[in-house]
């Protein structure tokens, strides 16, 4: 990868989050001369973005921070069509409300990443349903459908590999990548924007923008990729064993946020700092090459800095210190995850695999049947083996709660209302 004279180019080539560019050099020199509005789609398929979407807001940020201006672009439009990349089947459709409120639910996150304003470098969020809504579809076959070859369309590896699988490619999601092309070529009308940003597996769907715009008359546009993150053990960035890891503090607690990212593969560590944290490429090069049982102060440290970006840094230390209790001092933690269950089962009885699957530290009987099995089950910190036992008021500690644990890092409180 070549060298680059631009901050903001730099910046994302230190730190990893470049896979590929149009055209680095043309989009280098445009960084280095002017201030440079550049976009990133966000589709709302749910009330949250997970972990999985940080490193794109983390694109955004580096972009502000350098000194240029990010958009970040809510498919309130195309969301009602869905993105077909990748996927082997048609996703479900969505109602406007739903759309709407998983919008309005997306937007808290980025306030923590962005400073929006009306000043020339602060943050805007669109929402692509503002020009994609009142088309006249006659017009738009006209004016931009005629632009599109579907033999182009089909070659791309998103359509390719779902049409392999005989897997069924509907008209309405073959539409989607014209969508996403014109609203590049708007977004350089209403803003001037001239790159859009994306995950590795949105090229296909960005240069089709670049190449709309330039049949429509925009200025040169380009596209900047990252690479697509899994664990270095394989596994997807943004999904844990309990299920999606939500940015949104109401889908998820600061507390479980901050274990996942303790949870971190070792060979991960350094990577995933300068992805997702600020610290100083030479802090983050101190941290990585920490050795043996050291490498776990690598990982609080990930934990608090990519937590406080998010919850603020009160809630990540109040995390840290959480952990330190539960695990080092192996004291009850007040601020450890609460669920609420009411007083007459407990004074009745609750078995304790029932209970374990309540608590959401187990997705059902069985699995919780094979971790008492395991040895990995513990009530109020003693190991619990058998799966029979009955959890009852007299199990209340002196706080007033039961603790459950599964394993050394899973631990949720049950509070009797």
């Amino acid at each position: 990868m070549m060298s680059f004279k631009s901050e903001f180019l730099r910046t994302l080539s230190e730190r990893g989050f470049i896979h590929q560019i149009s055209d680095e050099t043309g989009l280098d020199d445009l960084f280095a001369k002017e201030t440079v509005t550049a976009y990133i789609g966000f589709d709302p398929t749910a009330p949250s973005l997970h972990a999985g979407g940080l490193i794109q807001i983390m694109m955004l940020h580096w972009l502000q921070q350098t000194g240029h201006r990010p958009i970040a672009l809510m498919g309130g439009g195309t969301g009602m069509v869905g993105d077909p990349s990748f996927k082997d089947e048609a996703r479900k459709l969505m109602t406007l409300d739903t759309i709407a409120a998983n919008i309005a639910s997306i937007k808290r996150v980025f306030a923590n990443y962005l400073t929006f304003g009306e000043g020339a470098k602060d943050a805007v969020m669109v929402n692509n349903a503002d020009w994609l809504a009142p088309l006249n579809y006659l017009e738009f076959l006209r004016d931009v459908g005629r632009h599109f070859s579907v033999n182009r369309m089909l070659s791309f590896d998103s359509v390719k590999l779902r049409l392999e699988r005989d897997q069924s490619l509907s008209f309405l999601e073959f539409n989607y990548m014209i969508l996403q092309a014109y609203d590049f070529v708007e977004l350089s009308k209403r803003y001037g924007t001239r790159l859009q940003m994306g995950g590795s597996d949105q090229w296909g769907n960005i240069v089709n923008g670049i190449d709309l715009g330039h049949r429509m008359g925009t200025q040169q546009l380009y596209a900047l990729t990252s690479p697509l993150l899994t664990t270095a053990s394989g596994a997807k960035m943004g999904k844990s064993l309990s299920g999606a890891v939500w940015l949104n503090p109401d889908m998820l607690s600061a507390y479980d946020f901050w274990q996942y990212w303790r949870n971190t593969e070792d060979a991960d560590v350094g990577r995933f700092l300068k992805l997702y944290t600020t610290l100083p490429l030479d802090e983050i090069a101190r941290l990585a090459a920490l050795g043996g049982s050291e490498i776990n102060e690598a990982k609080k440290v990930l934990a608090t800095e990519v937590t406080a970006m998010l919850h603020g840094r009160e809630n990540a230390e109040q995390a840290a210190e959480t952990a330190r209790k539960t695990f080092e001092e192996g004291a009850l933690a007040e601020s450890l995850p609460t669920v609420e269950v009411a007083k007459s089962e407990l004074e009745a009885g609750i078995g304790i695999l029932s209970l374990f699957v309540k608590a959401g530290l187990a997705a059902s009987n069985g699995e919780a049947r094979r971790q008492v099995q395991g040895g990995a089950v513990r009530l109020n910190d003693e190991p619990v083996s058998d799966d029979r036992r009955g959890v009852t008021v007299a199990d209340l500690t002196a706080e007033g709660v039961v603790k459950l644990s599964m394993g050394r890092k899973k631990h949720v409180l049950v509070r009797p209302v």
